[in-house]
């Protein structure tokens, strides 16, 4: 007897600037799904608050409905990109807390998980969102339950970092639902010799990103890394990697081009700077999240380094996200 499951119908809720990358490494595996079956196993829709064509931040995009009602699906995704945590929509936030109520699983792509989790909608559930985002919203939200992987699946909530993750989380979906082989069989069609796990790291390692040669430095970074708020000293560093300060110092001269503190205080002030534009702490919270011991002795180092004081930049970027 032919299989007469209907297909899972699966809606895209579009935001002001979201990535088209991340909407289309989600909706095309379906659509391959689909094809390789020679049947509709997934029935994508597009969505927004207002209806329409919405443009993506590349200028391509979708026509989209109004939300819907939540008798129409059966999982309805959040696509945002840019500043998740600025994001606010009253009338896309009343859409979203109307599908919870009915308990219609909801998830997030690139910050769409941000903004369920600032409605309220992610309470008890693990989920991810873009590296670039982790960090400020756990600041603001110490108890949420977010994680630095790929994609998270739990239960009714689904999530994924955005950018081609998207994709592996629809395998992950299409492999719960139709089999691994099958999902195997999506995977190359796009050329994605396999999909990805959902605990791999979203960001390369530090020897990686900074092009590191030497194990001990690549060590050293990652604990400076894992050292913000409390900032280790030349000798805390030098002793956990084994080798001596002034050989250590030489190492991140010839290979950085910076000395070791220096190094470390321009990671400190660019995670600064996330801060100061994606939260609303304190100035002397960020100050202290980042490891500076004073609220003055951070505004004059970040002064230096950005050009203006903290609290004037976030206001800056406060207007410019006001005059999208």
């Amino acid at each position: 007897m032919a299989d007469i499951t209907p297909p899972l119908r699966i809606g895209f809720v579009l935001t002001a600037d979201y990535s088209l990358m991340s909407l289309t490494s989600a909706v095309e595996p379906l659509r391959a799904a689909n094809h390789l079956a020679g049947r509709e196993l997934y029935r994508p829709s597009y969505h927004s608050v207002a209806g329409g064509f919405a443009a993506s931040t590349s200028g391509g995009g979708f026509q989209t409905s109004k939300l819907p009602a939540a008798s129409d699906l059966d999982l309805a995704l959040v696509v945002a990109g840019g500043n998740p945590l600025l994001y606010e929509d009253t009338a896309l936030a009343r859409g979203l807390r109307a599908l919870k109520a009915r308990k219609l699983p909801l998830g997030g792509i690139s910050g769409g998980a941000a903004i369920l989790a600032r409605l309220g909608l992610m309470e008890g559930r693990r989920f991810t969102i873009h590296w670039a985002h982790i960090d400020a919203l756990a600041e603001e939200h110490p108890d949420l339950l977010i994680e630095r992987a790929l994609y998270v699946i739990d239960r009714d909530r689904y999530s994924c970092a955005g950018g081609v993750a998207a994709l592996d989380m629809m395998c992950a979906l299409i492999a719960r639902d139709h089999g691994a082989a099958f999902a195997r069989q999506v995977a190359e069609w796009f050329i994605h010799s396999r999909a990805r796990g959902a605990d791999e790291p979203q960001q390369s390692p530090a020897a990686e990103r900074f092009e590191l040669r030497h194990p001990m430095l690549a060590q050293a970074v990652d604990l400076m890394f894992g050292h913000l708020a409390d900032p280790l000293s030349p000798d805390q560093i030098a002793a956990q990697v084994g080798c001596s300060p002034r050989q250590l110092q030489r190492l991140f001269n010839d290979q950085l081009g910076a000395s070791m503190m220096a190094f470390y205080r321009e990671m400190r002030l660019k995670k600064a700077d996330e801060l100061v534009q994606q939260t609303t702490l304190s100035m002397l919270d960020v100050a202290l999240v980042t490891g500076f011991t004073s609220a003055a002795h951070f505004s004059r180092l970040y002064t230096e380094r950005f050009g203006m004081p903290p609290a004037r930049r976030r206001q800056a970027m406060r207007k410019g996200a006001g005059a999208r």
